[in-house]
């Protein structure tokens, strides 16, 4: 048996609803096995009473999650007109206490990106530098939503397409390990949607910081990892 988040986007207040979903769980690493998971955590929720489920990860048998993966989700900077995925963002923004940032991962795939060895061998994360503009670790989450929410906006088909989910997951995602989560920046999407202040809330890092503030302040995410592994 295991245990996984389900989050759901919340419409009377700006956030996301991570509700634990226990179901059969299925080793091994083989793609079929991560699909039998899904689905098992999937007929959980729907017996918990929870429908409309999307999984979020290359792991999904439907292809929007497929291309909602931060592996495959792309992001075009307005100002360098350069395109790379959300994981490469992420991982090359990364600043440590003995190295970083390491923009030389914008520049190749994001599996590639994510197993560098610097990220393990380089200390804590102390904070998140993209193209110049420096962002603080805390909020956890808020850098990774931050980046993962303006490529939805960048991909306008896929953005439109999520809107009729009620729920999403992520296999891949577990609590206890991991911090940031490609399911919940989908939920806090659309929960900014539902609110009516998605294009103020990203107008600005600062801007999106105050319209998530409470939200941040009640995540119940158990922040039991060293930063290094954010």
């Amino acid at each position: 048996m295991a245990k996984r988040p389900l989050f759901i986007p919340k419409v009377d207040s700006v956030g996301v609803d991570e509700n634990l979903i226990d179901f059969k769980w299925f080793s091994g690493f083989a793609a079929s096995q991560k699909k039998k998971s899904i689905e098992s955590m999937h007929s959980a929720a729907i017996d918990c009473g929870f429908n409309n489920l999307l999984e979020i990860s290359s792991k999904s048998e439907d292809s929007l999650g497929v291309a909602l993966s931060a592996f495959n989700l792309l992001i075009t900077t307005k100002k360098h007109n350069r395109t790379f995925s959300v994981e490469c963002a992420f991982q090359s923004s990364k600043v440590f206490d003995n190295g970083g940032p390491y923009l030389d991962l914008l520049e190749g795939d994001s599996l590639s990106a994510k197993k560098d060895v610097r990220l393990k061998s380089s200390g804590n994360v102390v904070c998140f530098r993209f193209f110049n503009r420096d962002f603080p670790i805390e909020p956890r989450t808020f850098f990774y939503d931050w980046i993962y929410i303006n490529a939805l906006l960048q991909n306008e088909n896929l953005a439109n397409n999520i809107l009729s989910f009620d729920a999403f997951t992520d296999i891949e995602f577990n609590p206890e390990k991991s911090i940031n989560c490609q399911a919940h920046s989908v939920a806090l999407y659309i929960s900014l949607i539902n609110n009516n202040v998605l294009n103020e809330a990203m107008s600005s890092p600062d801007k999106f910081l105050i319209y998530t503030e409470e939200h941040y302040k009640k995540q119940l995410r158990k922040i039991a990892v060293q930063q290094k592994m954010i």
